[in-house]
């Protein structure tokens, strides 16, 4: 019994300074959000969301978001599955521009709380003319540039009510000649509470890491030397200029009504505020029968900003997604699912997530 009592009590103080922490960082940063840098940072796309489930509810479940697609949004809902989770993604981003988004995730339990998680998400930019001083109009040849980033992540769950979590993240741009590339942070919690677990709060904190800068030889330039004696050239390197990573901090929350025990809806609501942009404000709704299907719609609003004008970014708007799942085996809690999500833009044709999820 004194035992117990022991475990009680180190158990409720290690909840008490999960939310103290959490609340100092809310107090400190949930209203950071500073227009007047917009357009300031770079590796942008460490803001675009690859897996459909949470693309669905517009990125503003991070209170409820579990498995590999907790890799994005708040890492500290990775070790909320049963024991494996391969997912595959694609997303058309902006339909009609071209830019396709490949994402691989994979997320294992380890122990009795703990998971580990990989995620790479790679971009698909197409081919450009590659142009020269020497041939302004192209040559005929071409190149592809090479965007992609790959995150490590690890996951703890104690007791089925606080998850906390944390991923390092390598950043990669690149041409064949230059390339800029950094190491970043992201670290997440959350909250379970509520008679039946229906009350979950969560706050993650992403993309915090050193600054980006271009570097290699497409940077040097050719010149000949001012030496009277010796004629030989020398090469030249301009130094480009320092950017930082894109750092934003999530906060949501989200409460269940449970109707019986096979259906389920979720409202949910998050805060997003940007080191380098406007803060945004979102919600949603999901429903969910049983293990097998799932339907999704959210909101997402740029404060200051209409929808539309040219200082909004695209992240606004509505969107909306479901989720079809199957058993793979009679008996089993392996099932196999399909992911939709689809984000309304004001040009092009939207952004479009597909996933394909495997749960062992």
């Amino acid at each position: 019994m004194i035992l117990s009592l022991n475990h009680i009590t180190i158990m409720n103080k290690t909840y008490t300074n999960l939310l103290s922490f959490c609340f100092f960082l809310l107090a400190g940063t949930a209203f950071a959000g500073n227009p007047d840098r917009q357009g300031e940072a770079g590796a942008a796309q460490l803001l675009i969301n690859p897996w459909a489930r949470s693309a669905g509810l517009h990125s503003t479940n991070i209170s409820m978001v579990t498995g590999t697609d907790a890799l994005f949004l708040n890492v500290a809902g990775m070790s909320r599955i049963n024991k494996t989770q391969i997912h595959l993604a694609h997303t058309r981003y902006l339909d009609g521009a071209d830019i396709n988004i490949n994402a691989l995730g994979l997320a294992q339990r380890i122990g009795k709380g703990g998971a580990f998680g990989v995620s790479l998400v790679a971009f698909d930019l197409g081919e450009f003319d590659l142009t020269t001083t020497d041939t302004p109009e192209g040559s005929g040849a071409t190149f592809s540039p090479s965007f992609f980033n790959l995150g490590l992540s690890y996951s703890h769950l104690f007791a089925n009510r606080v998850s906390v979590g944390v991923t390092v993240k390598f950043v990669n741009e690149s041409i064949s000649n230059a390339g800029a590339r950094a190491m970043a942070l992201d670290a997440g919690v959350q909250y379970v509470t509520g008679e039946n677990d229906n009350f979950k709060f969560g706050i993650s904190l992403r993309n915090v890491g050193g600054k980006m800068r271009f570097l290699g030889e497409g940077l040097g330039t050719a010149n000949d030397g001012n030496n009277q004696t010796f004629d030989y050239p020398i090469t030249y390197y301009q130094r480009s200029a320092e950017y930082e990573l894109p750092s934003q901090l999530n906060i949501g929350a989200s409460y269940d009504w449970l109707f019986g025990r096979a259906t389920r809806l979720s409202l949910v609501g998050g805060f997003t505020s940007n080191a380098f942009s406007r803060d945004q404000l979102g919600g949603g709704l999901e429903f969910a029968l049983n293990k097998n299907f799932a339907l999704r719609v959210g909101y997402k609003k740029e404060f200051e900003a209409a929808v539309g004008s040219t200082e909004a970014s695209l992240d606004n708007g509505f969107s909306a997604g479901l989720t079809i799942s199957v058993p793979l085996r009679k008996g089993s809690d392996s099932r196999l699912s399909i992911d939709y999500g689809y984000r309304n833009t004001e040009i092009f044709n939207g952004i479009h997530n597909i996933g394909v999820r495997i749960d062992m």
